[in-house]
């Protein structure tokens, strides 16, 4: 038998703090999903901002013994911004995001992170340093 066979995409999920207030938080809402290979997938957060506007909501995803790499964000007011053609986000109105990849793959295998808008440098980078500690399985 070969380990090929028996992989399927795991999904975990952890949600990425950057607001500087209190009042801005967001959370994943599981943290692992096992899927089989060509199904679609659904990994969601809920968020909240403190200050009202277009504010925006990031997807990372992060390989073991890899930093995270941007996948893609979305504005509060639904209007995403992606250049994957099998993930594309979603906002619903009850502060919830989502992030749908359309068929899984077994590449698809990884840590997913949603966070906020970068709220100070506007760099990315700086939420690498929230990270929680990476859980490889």
């Amino acid at each position: 038998d070969s380990m090929a066979d028996s992989i399927e995409p795991l999904f975990t999920h952890k949600a990425v703090d950057e607001g500087d207030s209190m009042a801005d938080s967001i959370e994943s809402l599981f943290t692992h999903k096992a899927v089989d290979e060509g199904d679609e997938v659904t990994l969601s957060c809920k968020y909240k901002f403190s200050v009202s506007g277009n504010n925006y909501l990031q997807w990372y995803r992060q390989y073991p013994q890899s930093k995270p790499d941007f996948l893609l964000y979305i504005y509060q007011n639904g209007d995403p911004k992606s250049n994957t053609t099998r993930m594309s986000p979603k906002v619903h109105g009850n502060k919830q995001v989502d992030l749908i990849i359309s068929s899984a793959a077994v590449s698809d295998s990884a840590i997913y992170y949603c966070a906020l808008q970068p709220t100070v440098t506007g760099n990315p980078a700086a939420l690498y340093k929230n990270l929680d500690t990476v859980l490889l399985y």
